[in-house]
């Protein structure tokens, strides 16, 4: 056998790693927790925020105080920013899609449905990713094993937030046709935002979040009329420090670098792990208690992205066809 026909069967012999595509190796998968562990927090901060700061305001204040810090850090480390005005209009797309449109709809079905339902209809999101990718990227088409890893995820979120809050998706027809447009729009930016992968993500980031300040500003001048607020609290000007550096200025610096390394589909997936991000930090930091029913959400989403994954499955097939007797 020949030097090239070796390389060429050494390939085929590796898997699907070579050929496949984005996918969740063992760094994007870290970066992926990381992601679901930053957005997790942000509940955390948004509900002691929210007590004192109307909604829009809150999300205005949320981007564009993470705005300044990612564009003072791209400053001061001499990053370039892009010089095409058509890109900054595709920024301010993505401050439409993932910021601006799907926070206004997840804050009314929110309200609505409730947090177990909304959350439900949030997993949704990486199911509209697939589809949209399987149309317009060429490398991440649906397969078998993504499709069942997403409807497994949906099952374990379901599990955790209980038989209540999927009875409750049926309350209001407009709130879960608007969880689903949100979930939509989401998708769509995940998919769309590979287009920036040559960029930093730092500037992406800052990028995306000064477009979407510049489009809710008018919003809260007109809804909450701010200048009519009384100073917040200290406690709560440290939620929103704390909402807007950690879990918006360095969580979309990693939601860039990951959408660059594992694609759109996979990114999105984050949104299965947020509320284990939830359960996991309500026990270790208020002492709250597991329930059966989380811990089984919690088994099912994992192994929706072992699923996903697919090395382990390929890993099993392998041995299961090693040890195949021999005719």
């Amino acid at each position: 056998m020949n030097r090239v026909a070796r390389r060429g069967r050494a390939k085929l012999e590796v898997g699907m790693t070579t050929t496949d595509g984005p996918r969740l190796d063992g760094r994007s998968l870290a970066l992926l927790l990381a992601l679901a562990v930053l957005w997790s927090l942000s509940f955390v901060f948004i509900k002691v925020a929210a007590a004192e700061i109307p909604a829009v305001t809150l999300a205005l204040i949320r981007v564009a105080l993470a705005a300044l810090v990612l564009l003072a850090v791209a400053l001061a480390s001499g990053m370039r920013f892009p010089g095409e005005p058509a890109l900054f209009v595709r920024y301010a797309i993505m401050g439409v899609t993932n910021n601006a449109i799907p926070f206004a709809l997840i804050i009314y079905a929110t309200g609505r449905l409730g947090a177990g339902p909304a959350s439900i209809l949030n997993a949704t999101a990486p199911i509209f990713a697939l589809v949209v990718a399987h149309f317009v990227a060429p490398d991440e088409k649906i397969t078998p094993a993504k499709l069942g890893g997403i409807l497994l995820g949906i099952a374990g979120v379901a599990a955790m937030t209980g038989p209540h809050a999927v009875a409750g998706l049926s309350a209001d027809f407009y709130a879960v046709v608007a969880m689903l447009a949100a979930c939509f729009f989401y998708g769509l930016s995940a998919v769309y935002g590979r287009g920036f992968g040559s960029i930093d993500p730092a500037v992406s980031a800052a990028c995306q979040l000064s477009a979407a300040s510049l489009i809710l500003a008018p919003v809260a001048l007109v809804v909450d009329r701010p200048w009519t607020l009384t100073m917040p609290s200290a406690g709560v000007i440290l939620a929103v420090c704390a909402l807007a550096v950690a879990s918006t200025a360095l969580a979309y610096v990693i939601y860039y670098a990951l959408i660059a390394r594992a694609g759109g589909t996979n990114t999105i997936l984050v949104t299965l792990l947020i509320p284990v991000g939830g359960v996991v930090l309500g026990g270790v930091l208020l002492g709250e208690a597991f329930s059966s029913g989380e811990a089984t959400g919690m088994l099912l989403i994992a192994l929706g992205l072992i699923v996903i994954d697919g090395r382990a499955l390929r890993r099993l097939r392998a041995a299961r066809g090693s040890v195949r007797p021999a005719p």
